[in-house]
């Protein structure tokens, strides 16, 4: 009868034991004996680790709980401070004066919604680029804007980019022409407009491009609408319109802010 009783109570541990020792490999864990050993049922900001073991809440409510959410409107980062809409350069100086150390990015409110109406706004009212013309700066607009615009505006800015051109060309709709005399009149908020929400087929790069480099990528377009007139738009000087002022020609701000 012992014997019996112990060949029992071998066998019901070895059932228990075994599945409850599995090896761990790779992302594999192991076999757990208690619940939770190795899976967390704590809920942890924008990670989706559902397990199915997990009593408090069923698989969809836990996903639901989890997904990123946006910020909210009209917030930024702490430790990022910008400007949206500077009614002068010189107080992009200023401002980077008393401020240094803060990153003037991606994270600057944009107070225009994507409506038709609101693009038309943004036109009108978004005249100066907040940024002087400056030899750093549009060598930086020249290589965002071919990464991110050349292969369908070209570079040159004409329309004629890689991607709509009869020697190999896939797409089917025609870029704008950056350089014809509409967009050469336009206002610097046109552009700006259409890089933080897109126009017909063309995405927005709101989430590609920082607030400062939206704005030079800006500036290296205004040089080859220049370069198509042969016009200057430069650090030493600017024929092609008064929207932006030159590098040269800003006046510098002291550490209290004030320009002299």
């Amino acid at each position: 009868m012992r014997k019996i009783y112990f060949i029992g109570l071998l066998f019901t541990m070895v059932v228990l034991i075994t599945p409850a020792c599995g090896p761990a490999e790779g992302n594999y864990t192991g076999r757990e004996y208690m619940m939770d050993m190795g899976h967390s049922i704590a809920y942890e900001a924008n990670v989706s680790n559902y397990y199915s073991y997990n009593r408090f809440t069923g698989e969809e409510e836990y996903h639901a709980m989890v997904q990123p959410r946006l910020p909210q409107n009209g917030t930024i980062p702490r430790g990022y401070a910008g400007l949206s809409n500077p009614s002068d350069a010189n107080v992009m100086a200023v401002f980077s004066s008393k401020f240094q150390g803060y990153p003037i990015n991606g994270s600057v409110p944009y107070y225009y919604k994507d409506t038709p109406e609101e693009r038309i706004r943004a036109t009108a009212e978004i005249i100066k680029n907040p940024f002087p013309i400056t030899e750093k700066g549009l060598a930086q607009g020249k290589e965002l804007y071919t990464i991110f615009c050349a292969t369908c505006h070209g570079e040159k800015a004409d329309g004629l980019g890689y991607l709509v051109r009869d020697d190999g060309g896939k797409y089917p709709a025609a870029p704008a022409n950056l350089v014809s005399d509409d967009f050469i009149a336009a206002s610097n908020g046109r552009f700006y407009h259409s890089i933080m929400y897109g126009l017909n087929v063309m995405g927005s790069y709101a989430d590609k491009l920082s607030f400062e480099e939206r704005w030079q990528v800006i500036h290296y377009i205004r040089s080859l609408q220049a370069a198509s007139k042969s016009l200057e738009y430069s650090e030493a000087a600017n024929t092609l319109n008064s929207h932006s002022i030159p590098g040269a020609s800003l006046q510098k701000a002291d550490s209290t802010g004030t320009s002299k």
